[in-house]
């Protein structure tokens, strides 16, 4: 069943999991031996190397101070994806990385579980969260502009998140269903 067809939640579930169990490279801060979790082991990584590791490895590593992600920090990502969408047209987006609004997500529920542990000032949780919004804002304006055109999801595809796709098909549809209620079925 193509993802476009897939009801949205389904959609969202699927891909944070498929973006846990994808690899993230990290640095050690630490060194660490004889670590097994379930099927994964780490045999032995040492102080300043870097590894591939799942995912959900690399961020318990980093959770726990022992290595660091070897990522640009996403608020930088954010802010570029931010400007890049405000320079374009009403009807024009730019490209995302499949994996944006899966590490948005994420890194918004670690600000948001470090400030109410006191590790992160509310300021930094909100600047991030204020600029999410702009962010899913703008391209949902341009979405629901774009679904409501004879546009289809093959056109504008490669610019599309997995979730904008599911998104759109699913406007679209509903735009297609709203039009044919008030002009008639072929209007």
């Amino acid at each position: 069943m193509p993802e476009e067809s897939v009801p949205l939640n389904e959609v969202l579930e699927r891909r944070e999991r498929e973006f846990m169990l994808s690899k993230s490279r990290v640095t050690m801060r630490s060194s660490v031996e004889n670590i097994e979790v379930g099927d994964f082991k780490i045999e032995k990584l040492n102080v300043g190397e870097s590894a591939e590791l799942p995912r959900w490895v690399a961020e318990e590593l980093v959770h726990l101070n022992l290595a660091e992600m070897a990522e640009e920090p996403f608020e930088t990502e954010i802010f570029k994806a931010l400007s890049r969408e405000k320079m374009l047209g009403p009807f024009q987006l730019s490209n995302m990385n499949s994996d944006f609004y899966l590490k948005m997500k994420r890194r918004l529920a670690y600000l948001r579980s470090a400030m109410d542990a006191g590790r992160v000032r509310k300021e930094d949780f909100e600047r991030l969260r204020a600029s999410s919004y702009d962010l899913i804002g703008l391209r949902l304006g341009k979405l629901l502009s774009l679904s409501s055109s004879s546009t289809s999801v093959a056109t504008i595809g490669e610019k599309l998140t997995p979730e904008e796709k599911a998104f759109f098909t699913i406007s679209q549809s509903a735009s297609k269903e709203w039009k044919d209620a008030l002009l008639g079925v072929g209007g």
